[in-house]
């Protein structure tokens, strides 16, 4: 039986429950190993009537990486596409005891205390407008934070605190020449700075503010920050290296819901870095809480840009041409087209900021994100109606220059796809580039209702992937996810495959140990240890009661898939180290006895044997 003719016992049809529900809520409130092995596309086979095939059979490989944000879990997921199989799960924000991110030595440097977050966006970094394979950065809404991530090894390898923010949200990399420049958004507006010297903003939320944050992407700290008066909620990248834009709502100041959707308008926000260089360039900024702090508020510059947009706006994203900008209204059932060729001429004060808007087409109820298939069509999530839209951008924007009885008529929209269901972000493949290929869509869907097994109360995401190489959208795949991936990128294999490494270089840690053995200073212990499967290379080591001991193990076996683990038994501490890999980490022996050390992974016949004694004398 089709979902549409699926009813409850009183008659309503799912579908119907879901938009009712929706809507009262709104009403409420580099160098590498490639695989010598060739293998066959999956998405360059074709089954019936033309259609892309998404299966992936053993032992060939996925065409596309793709980049999941784990949400409220902390971490990002690596995705293949077309099979929709989970390859890795890279621990950033959160504690992660299979890998022993959180334990190591390594990784409580980088997090420094804190072991919980909220990851949103991840985006890759671009050279002139596609990725390089370099690196994904992502944000921490949590504690506000940005994370880089490695492409090579697929690990965190830096994180800045971002001070005076709060709701670390949108977040963008440079897309041309290069990726120099990072953008985040602050969603949540507070007293700048928020402390106990501006204690007298704390009851004035016309005091609060928002910053539109920019960080150098290779040394990983912040160049300044742009106080708005506004916050500000998705972010984006023009192709040409010289703006950056958000969607902005609450333009009310409100901190209750009936107060943020007052307005019936709210703003795309539009930086110009040619005035921000200039402005950093003549000092005019304040340092607040160590950062130079441009002020972009109403009135104050003109590196700020406000052009307005209905209502309550989430997602901004750029057409791969580069010529727009698409809002999507969220509260409203429109989203807005803004002609990036204009902005200058908005900028030099020749027209109104309103006139770069070139179309405002009906899309649905709860437009969310757009994304792209490099053929003039967008591709619309829609909340409310649990709907993934085609339309053609350029139809759109015909439609609204022939007037009102025109738009009406929708000729715009070329699709419409049931998705089950309230569908949040949307993405294609490689639709955040100059080379959006138009073949795969992903869907990722906050409710599963009915399409798993009953797994109890708490139930799975939904993710669908869906063909979108025909003139049709075709639903392809369901697919469960753990809460809560909020976004992904698509990115072709050729980007990422040549430069993800078999195994690390041993002495890039700067521990790398050669050979093994215990050294005191004091009250201090250093144990350093090898592994070559099914051996480490101490069988014991003494310390004494109140000890401050620090194990470092380097894993000297080359054979790619070979990894150990270090678990050392009623200390809590647990962690793997892949082939030359080197981690460490530090604790007090304050319990005296025997302790085993042994092996979590199985990488021997002999892996049960793998295993050497700490013993804590009194």
């Amino acid at each position: 039986m089709s979902e549409k003719s699926r009813s409850d016992k009183k008659g309503f049809k799912r579908r119907d429950f879901l938009k009712i529900a929706g809507i009262a809520g709104v009403a409420a409130a580099g160098t590498g190993v490639i695989l010598p092995r060739e293998k066959i596309f999956a998405s360059s086979k074709r089954g019936k009537k033309g259609h892309l095939s998404n299966e992936v059979k053993p032992g060939e490989l996925d065409d596309y990486y793709g980049f999941w944000s784990g949400g409220h879990s902390g971490e990002i997921r690596i995705v293949g596409l077309p099979s929709m199989r989970t390859l890795k799960r890279i621990p950033v924000f959160n504690m992660d005891v299979a890998s022993g991110w959180g334990i190591t030595n390594e990784s409580r440097k980088l997090l420094r205390g804190k072991y919980t977050g909220d990851t949103h966006h991840v985006h890759g970094s671009y050279k002139n407008g596609t990725y390089d394979g370099r690196y994904l950065f992502v944000n921490d809404k949590l504690n506000n934070r940005v994370a880089r991530i490695r492409l090579d090894y697929m690990e965190v390898d830096a994180i800045v605190d971002i001070p005076n923010v709060q709701g670390a949200h949108g977040l963008f990399p440079q897309r041309y020449p290069k990726t120099e420049w990072v953008v985040q958004n602050s969603e949540f507006q507070i007293p700048v700075p928020n402390d106990q010297t501006n204690a007298a903003a704390f009851d004035r939320p016309k005091q609060y503010y928002g910053l539109h944050t920019i960080i150098d992407a290779e040394r990983m700290s912040i160049v300044c920050q742009i106080m708005v008066d506004e916050n500000m909620d998705l972010a984006a990248t023009d192709y040409k290296g010289k703006y950056s834009m958000t969607t902005s709502y609450n333009t009310e100041k409100g901190v209750t819901i009936s107060e943020m959707l007052a307005s019936d308008y709210d703003y795309m926000l539009i930086f110009h870095w040619g005035r921000i260089r200039e402005a950093l360039r003549k000092g005019k900024y304040k340092w607040i809480s160590g950062v130079k702090v441009i002020d972009g508020r109403k009135g104050h510059s003109d590196i700020v840009l406000r052009i307005p947009v209905p209502k309550n706006p989430h997602g901004v994203n750029i057409s791969p041409d580069g010529k727009y900008a698409i809002c999507s209204g969220k509260v409203s059932p429109t989203c807005t087209v803004v002609d990036l060729d204009l902005v200058d001429r908005a900028f030099e004060g020749k027209i109104k900021p309103e006139d770069c808007i070139v179309a405002q087409p009906e899309i649905g109820l709860g437009p969310l994100h757009t994304t792209f298939d490099g053929r003039g069509n967008a591709y619309t999530s829609v909340f409310i109606d649990s709907t993934n839209v085609k339309w053609n951008i350029q139809k759109a924007i015909e439609a609204e220059k022939k007037g009102p009885e025109e738009k009406k008529k929708k000729e715009y929209i070329i699709d419409v796809l049931d998705i089950h269901y309230q569908v949040g972000h949307i993405m294609a493949s490689m639709a955040e580039t100059k080379e959006a290929d138009g073949k795969w869509l992903v869907s990722l869907n906050k409710f599963s209702k009915d399409r798993f097994l009953n797994t109890g109360p708490l139930k799975p995401d939904n993710d669908q992937l869906v063909d979108i190489s025909g003139e049709k959208l075709r639903l392809v795949h369901d697919g469960p996810q753990y809460l809560e991936p909020h976004d992904c990128i698509i990115v072709r294999r050729d980007i990422v495959e040549p430069r993800v490494k078999d195994r690390y270089e041993m002495f890039e840690h700067p521990l790398a140990v050669v050979k093994s053995g215990v050294e005191r200073k004091g009250r201090n212990v250093t144990i350093r240890m090898t592994s070559n499967a099914p051996v480490y290379g101490l069988q014991e080591a003494r310390v004494k009661k109140g000890d401050r001991v620090t194990l470092i193990v380097t894993n000297h076996d080359e054979i790619s898939d070979l990894s150990h683990g270090v678990a050392i038994s009623n200390y809590n501490i647990n962690f793997v180290i892949a082939p030359f890999q080197t981690k460490s980490v530090t604790f007090t022996a304050d319990k005296p006895g025997v302790f085993w050390v042994y092996c979590t992974n199985f990488c021997h016949a002999l892996h049960l044997e793998m295993r050497m004694r700490i013993i804590v004398e009194p």
